[in-house]
């Protein structure tokens, strides 16, 4: 039941994304599709007897230009949030200390730490990762059920469902909804996964339940504690969750606004401009190819200090 429900939450979560996705990145190549910079379209003011450019746009443009920074700024901070999970997740496996497999399960790596750990990690190749801590405290049952949980999410690709579902949350800002449609599923998978250990035990959840008591009274606040939730599915409760059905609507109304607007506004969007800096001279601007160099280093030095 936990499993049907997590896909279908993350299949709403993806269908929102990439209705999103899809409304602003047409804001986007409505607006650029309505740049003109040919020097006979752009607007020239005469000035003390110097022609200038300035540049202009329509009704139609002036609507369509926020949308498209919205577009702008979703791949934006899209990639950001992509490129640095995959670089903190390579940094993490890097900086374990790993012992081997662990006997009888070669699949499963053991990592040198007092402390209890068992987690699944990896995006393309997802592995199991358990502690020394874990594999010398935990019972061979309470240790077949976590290994069986793990598994679970290893099976799923856990790791980077979630990766790709927080991207398209910090990519896509302007949609709340996104972000509780994640985090219930970031529930339901450790639900699924506990269900699927406890079939793993022939339908007995106590070693399960035992091995959450366990990591539960871990000192170590890098471990995270388990949810309330959790132990109610082990003793047989219903989890109890409604979808945010305002936030949903309000997503809806959004996209559908966009879309309507990128529809309706997108063919009569016009833009005139030149390559030139706004209200400089049409003729080619030569402190503009004496500011290069002071560009360059003054980004060298910013990207040195903050180095630093």
């Amino acid at each position: 039941m936990a499993h049907r429900r997590a896909s279908h939450l993350y299949r709403l979560a993806l269908a929102v994304a990439a209705l999103g996705t899809l409304a602003s990145g047409a804001a986007l190549i409505d607006v650029l599709r309505g740049v003109s910079v040919r020097e006979a379209h752009a607007e020239h003011l005469r000035l003390f007897g110097e022609t200038l450019t300035a540049p202009a746009v329509n009704l139609a443009a002036a609507v369509m230009l926020p949308l498209a920074a919205l577009g702008v700024a979703a791949i934006a901070l899209g990639s950001r949030a992509g490129i640095a999970q995959v670089l903190a997740q390579h940094r993490f496996l890097r900086a374990l200390d790993v012992v081997g497999p662990l006997p009888a399960h070669p699949e499963v790596v053991v990592v040198r730490d007092r402390k209890l750990h068992a987690f699944c990690a990896g995006y393309l190749r997802p592995r199991v990762f358990i502690s020394t801590g874990t594999q010398h405290t935990l019972a061979a049952a309470e240790l077949d059920a976590v290994l069986a949980h793990e598994a679970h999410h290893r099976l799923r690709r856990d790791p980077l469902r979630i990766a790709a579902a927080r991207a398209l949350c910090e990519a896509l800002f302007f949609l709340p909804v996104l972000r509780r449609l994640t985090e219930r599923y970031s529930a339901l998978a450790e639900l699924s996964a506990d269900a699927a250990a406890v079939a793993r035990s022939g339908g007995d959840p106590a070693p399960l339940a035992s091995a959450m008591l366990h990591f539960g009274g871990a000192s170590d606040s890098a471990v995270v504690g388990i949810a309330p939730e959790r132990i109610d599915h082990l003793l047989g409760a219903t989890p109890t969750w409604r979808l945010p059905c305002t936030l949903l609507a309000c997503a809806a109304v959004s996209i559908a606004a966009t879309a309507l607007l990128a529809w309706q506004l997108g063919r009569s969007a016009l833009i005139t401009t030149t390559l030139n800096l706004p209200l400089l001279s049409g003729q080619p601007c030569v402190l503009v190819l004496a500011g290069v160099p002071f560009a360059l280093a003054a980004a060298a030095m910013w990207a040195i200090r903050r180095r630093a």
